[in-house]
């Protein structure tokens, strides 16, 4: 009896400690993570300051040259930071044509979390591209984004000095991002998650899309239209002319003599008739 006694406070003492271990385990780990995130927002933070309070302010309430970034939340720093489009390399140079940031991963990363803490604002999204529907991506790209992007992700103007950028390099993450946080004049859009997934599918496809009618010229149904049709009446002019061409210059040099009515005649004072020759035809044989 006593021997069970001492074994069954053996096991208790065995789980309390096991418990307690994994407390310990857990809290140090939570503040490791804390102490971890808080270095991120110090770099991010520092990293701010130095290059890009110049233009947001020192505190990312924007100035008269660059908007506010206090509620911009984490999606919208990665998708401009991520893409190129910031820092911007110039002022009066559209960002979507800057290809790549200067900026290392670890710094993207720093400087979302520092701008996470300045108000609130999008989390980054999750997307899924490959369990995305590719017809209903085309649905939703037709109907929302063609009027701007074209119909083949080519990009195009809007007005007013505006265009809409190529979707050439926009992988999945740009899409979703770009879907929640409406960049430039491009609205923001409530789809849900299954519609996210197929529209980025459908953006990746525009990448390499199939050709079943022929060659593309990466412009458009539209414009391929008006080069076909320009091209073509060209080339048939051109085989018009030759043509008319050809006939002028193989006409017999004895033929199409004008015969004159006596009638003629006798209004003109003749004494009796004649026939008038057409003028020669160059190349006639003297």
């Amino acid at each position: 009896m006593l021997a069970v006694l001492a074994a069954a406070a053996i096991l208790v003492a065995a789980q309390a400690w096991s418990a307690q271990a994994q407390a310990d385990s857990g809290s140090s780990g939570a503040a490791a993570a804390s102490q971890v995130s808080s270095a991120a927002v110090e770099d991010g933070r520092q990293l701010f300051l130095s290059d890009c309070a110049s233009c947001h302010g020192t505190n990312g309430q924007g100035s008269n040259v660059a908007p506010t970034l206090q509620n911009a939340g984490p999606a919208t720093v990665d998708f401009y930071l991520r893409t190129g489009r910031m820092p911007l390399g110039q002022l009066g140079v559209p960002s979507w044509q800057q290809e790549r940031s200067p900026l290392t991963s670890a710094q993207i990363q720093a400087l979302e979390a520092y701008l996470g803490t300045v108000g609130t604002g999008p989390a980054i999204p999750n997307v899924v591209a490959s369990a995305g529907d590719l017809h209903r991506g085309w649905e939703l790209f037709i109907n929302n984004c063609a009027a701007c992007h074209s119909a083949t992700g080519a990009g195009g103007s809007i007005g007013t000095s505006l265009a809409a950028p190529p979707l050439s390099r926009a992988d999945a993450q740009t899409v979703a991002e770009a879907v929640l946080i409406g960049p430039g004049a491009m609205p923001r859009f409530s789809f849900s998650q299954a519609d996210v997934n197929a529209l980025a599918a459908y953006v990746e496809y525009l990448h390499t899309p199939s050709d079943p009618g022929g060659v593309s010229v990466g412009v458009g149904p539209v414009p391929e239209g008006l080069m076909a049709g320009v091209l073509g009446l060209g080339l048939l002019i051109l085989v018009t002319r030759w043509v008319v061409g050809r006939k002028g210059h193989v006409a017999p040099a004895e033929q199409l003599t004008v015969p004159v009515e006596s009638d003629e005649l006798e209004e003109a004072g003749a004494s009796k008739p004649s026939r008038r020759r057409r003028p020669p035809w160059p190349g006639d044989s003297r």
